[in-house]
């Protein structure tokens, strides 16, 4: 059985240049490398079931890939009305969600499902609603927020 334990992954950056972590839940692989339990709430780049590589000071490189699609729903209110609307659509995409907040939420989704279908989910969602937002944790370069990763390609090539 593998050790679970909680790794300090960097999340981002304060005005004033201090470093900010974030805890999530992963499982010991060996040599450095963890099993991501949870999609990062702040932590860009990577969802449950990767494997990471920690790096100095919380960084962290993706070794592989888990095939799950990392879903955040944002906002500047209450968002259970929204994580209700959401039980149906994700449950159908065979999604999980994977943390629950009063303005975040964070959701797993198989790739295999198709960006339409999570698009399609997400956006019905959160129709009508302009003090909520959602975007994709692991799709873009977590740098410029861009450039497509493209892992899914070799993923589903397998």
């Amino acid at each position: 059985m593998s050790e679970e334990t909680l790794i300090h992954l960097l999340a981002g950056q304060r005005p004033d240049g201090e470093l900010v972590y974030e805890d999530v839940r992963a499982e010991v692989v060996g040599d450095g490398c963890y099993r991501l339990l949870a999609s990062p709430v702040f932590a860009r780049g990577s969802a449950k079931g990767d494997v990471i590589r920690m790096m100095a000071a919380g960084r962290f490189e993706v070794e592989g890939r888990g095939g799950k699609l990392c879903v955040r729903v944002l906002g500047r209110g209450d968002l259970s009305t929204v994580r209700q609307r959401l039980e149906a659509p994700v449950k159908a995409i065979e999604g999980e969600l994977d943390f629950d907040s009063e303005r975040a939420l964070v959701y797993n989704v198989p790739v295999e499902q198709g960006f339409d279908a999570v698009e399609n989910a997400f956006n019905e969602a959160l129709q009508g609603r302009d003090d909520a937002m959602w975007l994709y944790a692991n799709v873009y370069d977590p740098v410029d927020g861009e450039t497509p990763l493209n892992w899914w390609h070799d993923y589903l090539a397998k």
